[in-house]
């Protein structure tokens, strides 16, 4: 599966926060607010997850942070030592604390193009994937959700691409450069050729027809002025996806010229977030 700059997973954290749709996240709470929980993050980058979600859940937790980058496991760690109180290594492992809550990480390096859902995820109460299922192929989901509804994990998957993109200050080529780009986005990122914009849509289907409840939310991040570097780098990420396709619209690098130059205009991305809950089984 393709590794992610560490920059650009720190870059986007704060917007990823405060996007959050309320709906799934306050259940989320709910559901596991008071007992200790045990969590694996499949995808987990710079471990960002965690800092938003620990707050949120019980005192005692066991996080296993699994992506298949050792170099972002290892800025995951850094990254979450800075953020805790306190934290102690013990072997491989951290215990971090953070105000009230004393937490366990593990770091699981794995493959997950060969794992949909590894051992670890299927005992978990809790799995989380952020900003992942986008990047997933339809054959590689269906496998996953199979697991997933035969595990009855409940699954926390916000962030996921929807594929509409909007910046405040219009430009000729905005559609163009956009269609140009998802369809980037339906390559192949290592788990098969990516459903993109419609993956969504279609773990929502694959897991309802398995008796799951599925809650959505909208999560669009909403970029202003503040925001400035990060739409910077969206648009330079955008052009250089869509270079890489044949519909790549002539005038690319005008395109881009003009978005870096009005970066502090700011935009929008489209993103919806899921909680997966399996169906509770009458004794």
């Amino acid at each position: 599966m393709s590794g992610f700059d560490p920059a650009w997973l720190d870059l986007r954290e704060a917007v990823d926060h405060r996007s959050l749709a309320s709906g799934p996240l306050e259940r989320l709470a709910a559901r596991f607010g008071d007992a200790p929980v045990s969590v694996v993050d499949l995808g987990a980058g710079s471990g960002s997850a965690l800092r938003k979600l620990a707050p949120s859940l019980a005192p005692v937790q066991s996080w296993t942070l699994i992506d298949s980058s050792a170099a972002l496991l290892d800025h995951a760690r850094s990254r979450l030592r800075d953020w805790a109180d306190a934290s102690e290594a013990e072997g491989d492992a951290l215990t971090l604390c953070k105000g009230a809550a004393t937490i366990k990480v593990r770091f699981s390096l794995a493959d997950l193009a060969q794992a949909p859902l590894p051992p670890a995820a299927a005992a978990a109460d809790l799995i989380v994937a952020s900003a992942f299922f986008d990047l997933a192929g339809d054959a590689w989901l269906t496998a996953f959700a199979e697991r997933l509804a035969d595990a009855r994990r409940t699954l926390y998957a916000p962030l996921i691409y929807d594929g509409a993109k909007r910046f405040e200050r219009p430009h000729d080529l905005d559609e163009a450069v956009l269609a140009a780009f998802n369809a980037h986005q339906r390559s192949d990122k290592g788990l098969g050729p990516a459903l993109g914009p419609d993956a969504g849509a279609r773990l929502c289907e694959l897991a309802r027809r398995s008796g799951y409840a599925a809650l959505e939310g909208r999560s669009p991040w909403r970029l202003g002025p503040a925001d400035r570097g990060l739409t910077t780098a969206l648009a330079r990420g955008m052009a250089s996806a869509a270079g890489e396709t044949a519909q790549a619209p002539d005038g690319l690098a005008a395109w881009l010229a003009f978005r870096e130059a009005s970066a502090a205009s700011g935009g929008e991305v489209g993103h919806v977030d899921l909680l997966l809950e399996p169906a509770v089984t009458a004794r």
